[in-house]
């Protein structure tokens, strides 16, 4: 018995130094003032990329200020439900996808022309409800980003509307600006400039595994109940380009059906919130710490 007497006292000391913590708290709901439907555009050029930074250049562009929100997201199911771009097949929401070149590489799968799943509806930690053919944002997720999306499913929503997904240089771009800085507002990152693993938020849950996402644009300066954010947009004043969730980006790489995601998420450590820091998945891949935004020319 004496062996597990150390643990739960330093469990119990961790737990009473990260100060207290309601289990059954119910998640806060706030309205940031940051507009999810604002673009603003990127000049071409050049900028630093990568962590061994060297320069690259884009074209111009314009990309969204905040990820893709559940709201947002339930909008465009509902359009595309209605002209057929999108259907309903055994609890999935599934899309076309024109398919990717494949020559036949060993190790990669072929992503053929056809529907893909855009979403699932039955997984507990998807915030799109469906009811009566009508898809609408889960109770308090309105303004929060949307998650539980493939790859196919924001590539699906950016289309749409006839944007894309930024490549990796035109993300890298929009979130670090013209200099060599590490995360977007700056040089060192603290627990108020962005939602990462631990980081105290005020949607924090620790009774569940991970914790939640914070509304789009939440950590701008302005404070919330009684927590203090920091102005954490990008030179652009783009917000949650760092934490939060990953973002699905536009590369199709030759050869290669994986999909690459930058940013860092509410579920990583604060040094994957670096902005050359790179995740990646097949493009079915769902997660709860997952979305993206969209960039135009």
């Amino acid at each position: 018995m004496k062996r597990f007497v150390l643990p739960l006292i330093l469990l119990t000391v961790l737990l009473t130094s990260c100060g207290p913590v309601d289990l059954n708290a119910p998640m806060p709901i706030y309205e940031t003032g940051i507009d999810p439907n604002s673009w603003v555009p990127i000049p071409a050029g050049e900028f630093y990329f990568g962590q061994h930074e060297h320069i690259e250049s884009t074209l111009a562009y314009q990309i969204m200020v905040t990820d893709v929100t559940v709201s947002q997201y339930a909008d465009f199911l509902n359009s595309a439900l209605a002209d057929g771009s999108v259907k309903f097949v055994n609890d999935e929401i599934v899309g076309f996808y024109p398919g990717d070149i494949f020559r036949g590489f060993e190790h990669e799968e072929e992503i053929k022309a056809g529907d893909w799943v855009f979403i699932p509806l039955d997984d507990p930690s998807q915030r799109v409800e469906f009811e009566d053919l009508t898809f609408s944002a889960q109770s308090g997720y309105e303004n929060h980003p949307m998650t539980m999306v493939s790859w196919f499913g924001a590539w699906g929503y950016c289309d749409y509307y006839g944007y894309r997904l930024p490549t990796e240089m035109e993300w890298e771009k929009a979130a670090r600006g013209t200099d060599e800085r590490p995360f977007p507002w700056g040089e060192e990152i603290t627990r108020e400039n962005a939602n990462f693993y631990a980081s105290r938020d005020p949607f924090e849950d620790m009774s569940n595994v991970g914790s939640r996402t914070s509304p789009v644009g939440f950590y701008n300066g302005k404070k919330f109940g009684n927590y203090q954010t920091l102005d954490s947009a990008s030179p652009y004043g783009l917000y949650d380009m760092a934490g939060n969730v990953w973002q699905w980006t536009g590369n199709v790489y030759e050869d290669m059906h994986y999909r690459f995601m930058r940013g860092g998420s509410k579920d990583t450590y604060e040094m994957d919130l670096r902005l050359w820091v790179r995740n990646n998945a097949t493009p079915t891949y769902v997660s709860p710490g997952v979305g993206f935004r969209c960039v135009k020319d």
